[in-house]
């Protein structure tokens, strides 16, 4: 199983506070499950990391696998930003490229019908 997390988890996951989201964590961690996330996640959030996050962000990176975004990962966010306007489609792509359930908050926000949830 692959699952990739959603800048929501990952920021969860950080600030260590839901204790829903931790637990599912744990569970996860202790799977044989490939967790992964994007390039847009990383850069979400280092962008808003202050200097004294640096150190557990990088940590918990380092125990994830990053999605492999390639020229067929950008098409076919391209396809699914023309059907699904406003959507994260570049994470949603590589969800479905990387056959991985994503793991998100925000399922509202991700209507595309071949995509799995994970939680």
């Amino acid at each position: 199983m692959r699952v990739l997390l959603d800048s929501d988890i990952v920021i969860e996951v950080l600030r260590a506070r839901d204790h829903g989201i931790l637990t599912q964590w744990s569970v996860l961690r202790a799977s044989d499950a490939e967790i992964m996330f994007t390039t847009v996640t990383a850069a979400e959030v280092w962008e808003g990391a202050r200097p004294g996050e640096h150190k557990s962000i990088g940590q918990l990176f380092s125990l994830l696998d990053c999605a492999e975004v390639d020229c067929g990962t950008g098409r076919l966010a391209g396809d699914l930003l023309r059907s699904f306007r406003g959507s994260h489609n570049l994470q949603i792509a590589a969800a479905i490229q990387h056959r991985a359930a994503l793991w998100t908050r925000n399922r509202k926000h991700y209507p595309m019908p071949q995509l799995v949830f994970f939680a």
